[in-house]
């Protein structure tokens, strides 16, 4: 998979169950704080869209755990997005365990935006023209 942002990070011991390894409930912290990095580095504001009338909502989450992290760990969320139709935005994340790039989690959030005035679907163009340069947008 061809990946377009990422972004490190290092496991904290607050983050960790009674077991030593990460709470499953803590990877979608990752994965929301690297999509709006993304969103960041690619010019766009998640609270300037919301201040210019339109909330981007998650719909769906599909996460794979493939091997846990442990406290002090090093690790990066990597970031492809795509488009379904014309309303869902998709960000394919997976995260890798540093240096050795062992898989840790495959994930696949969709995200739809909402006029957040009436509620409606909306695509906005800032985001579609970012999303448009990476991914088919017939797939």
């Amino acid at each position: 998979m061809e990946y377009i942002f990422e972004l490190p990070f290092k496991v904290r011991d607050y983050e960790c169950d009674i077991q030593g390894i990460v709470n499953n409930a803590v990877y979608q912290n990752y994965l929301e704080h690297t999509r709006h990095e993304f969103l960041e580095h690619v010019g766009l504001n998640f609270a300037q869209l919301h201040k210019d009338g339109i909330d981007a909502m998650v719909i769906r989450i599909e996460i794979d755990y493939k091997f846990p992290l442990k406290s002090g760990e090093e690790f990066v969320c990597k970031i492809r997005p795509s488009r379904e139709g014309n309303l869902k935005f998709i960000f394919f994340q997976d995260i890798y365990r540093l240096p050795d790039l062992k898989p840790i989690v495959k994930g696949k959030v969709t995200a739809v935006c909402v006029n957040n005035a009436n509620g409606r679907p909306v695509a906005p163009p800032e985001l579609v023209e970012v999303f448009d340069k990476y991914t088919d947008v017939n797939s």
